[in-house]
C-alpha cells in the first residue's frame, strides 16, 4: 500500500481534485446528481491515507450497505491494497481498521463496546422492522388499543420518528399527547421500550438514539471516540436526520475534520425524518468551512 498522492488524484477534474485535497477542517461538497459524489469521497479518503493519516482514524458513514461496499471497493483499488489486508475490513475482524459503513452499523459497533453504560450487555439483540411490528401489535392488544382505530404501523412510525428526534418516552409531552391517538402512542412507546430492555434488545432506531444520548451524557466516552476517529466523512449529508446529524456533530466537534458531501436540492429519505436543512446549516455549525461545488454532470 502507499500509492503516491498524485496517482490517487488521477482522473479527477479540477473541482473534484479541490474537494479531495482540501486542507484539514470542515469541508462541505455540494454535488448534484451525476457529478461523482462517491468518487470524490473515495479519493478523499485514499488521499488522506497517502498523506500519512492512519486509516484507523478515518470514519465514513452512508445510508446503505451497497453504497458503503462500493466506497470500500473504490478506496481499496486506489490504495492498491489486498482485500484481505484492506484498512477498511470490518472492525470486528480488525479492531484497528478504519470504518466505512452505514450509520446504523457504526452505531451498533459503538454501542457493543459501551453497552454497560446504557444498561445492556455487549451481545444485545437488534430487532428489525418485522420484530418491531410484531411486538407493537402484541403490546397494543395487551394495552387494549384497537388496531382498527390506531393502526399499529402508524403507531410504530410515530415511535420511530420520536426516536429520530431524540425524544425518550418520558420526554414525549405536550399537546400531541392530549388526543386519544397521542395517549395511545405514549402508552405503547413506554411499554415497548420496557419490553425491549427486558429482552436485552434494541431496535434500529435505538442504535442512534442511545449512541447520541451516551455521547452527550458521558464526556469521557465522547473524548475517547473523538480521539479514535479524528477524520469523519458523511455521504448524502442532506439526508441526515436529527439523530444522525447529532451523532456526527458530537464526534467531529473536537478535531473539526468533517467532510460532508450532498445535494442541497434533494432529499431522498424524507420519510426517515431526513432534514435537508442540515446541509444548509453546515456553514453556521462549522465556521470557516471550505465549500466546493461540483457542477459537472457525467451522466448526461
Amino acid at each position: 500500500m502507499g500509492e503516491p498522492r498524485e496517482a490517487i488524484l488521477e482522473g479527477l477534474n479540477d473541482r473534484q481534485r479541490e474537494a479531495a485535497t482540501a486542507p484539514p477542517g470542515p469541508v462541505l461538497v455540494i454535488a448534484g446528481p451525476g457529478s461523482g459524489k462517491t468518487k470524490v469521497l473515495a479519493h478523499r479518503i485514499a488521499y488522506l491515507i497517502a498523506c500519512g493519516i492512519p486509516a484507523e482514524s478515518i470514519l465514513a458513514v452512508t445510508f446503505t450497505n451497497r453504497a458503503a461496499e462500493e466506497m470500500r471497493q473504490r478506496v481499496g483499488k486506489l490504495l492498491r491494497s489486498n482485500p484481505s489486508s484492506s484498512p477498511f475490513t470490518p472492525l470486528e475482524a480488525r479492531p484497528l481498521a478504519g470504518f466505512i459503513g452505514t450509520f446504523h452499523s457504526f452505531a451498533a459497533f459503538f454501542l457493543r463496546r459501551e453497552a454497560g453504560r446504557i444498561g445492556y450487555r455487549p451481545n444485545f439483540t437488534i430487532y428489525d422492522e418485522d420484530d418491531r411490528s410484531v411486538l407493537i401489535r402484541e403490546l397494543m392488544r395487551e394495552l387494549g388499543f384497537s388496531a382498527e382505530r390506531f393502526p399499529p404501523a402508524v403507531v410504530a412510525a410515530v415511535i420511530s420518528d420520536l426516536k429520530a428526534e431524540l425524544i425518550a418516552p418520558d420526554e414525549h409531552t405536550g399537546p400531541e399527547r392530549e388526543d386519544p391517538f397521542g395517549r395511545a402512542v405514549a402508552a405503547v412507546y413506554q411499554t415497548y421500550q420496557a419490553r425491549l430492555r427486558a429482552a436485552g434488545a434494541l431496535d434500529f432506531d435505538d442504535l442512534l438514539f442511545f449512541a447520541v444520548r451516551l455521547l452527550r451524557d458521558n464526556p469521557a466516552v465522547l473524548r475517547r471516540w473523538q480521539e479514535r476517529f479524528r477524520y469523519l466523512h458523511v455521504d448524502e449529508y442532506q439526508d441526515t436526520s436529527l439523530s444522525q446529524y447529532e451523532f456526527v456533530r458530537l464526534l467531529a466537534r473536537e478535531h473539526r475534520n468533517l467532510f460532508a458531501i450532498g445535494d442541497d436540492a434533494i432529499s431522498i429519505y424524507s420519510w426517515r425524518l431526513a432534514d435537508y436543512r442540515n446541509i444548509l446549516k453546515f456553514e453556521r455549525d462549522w465556521p470557516q468551512a471550505k465549500v466546493v461545488l461540483l457542477e459537472e454532470n457525467y451522466r448526461s
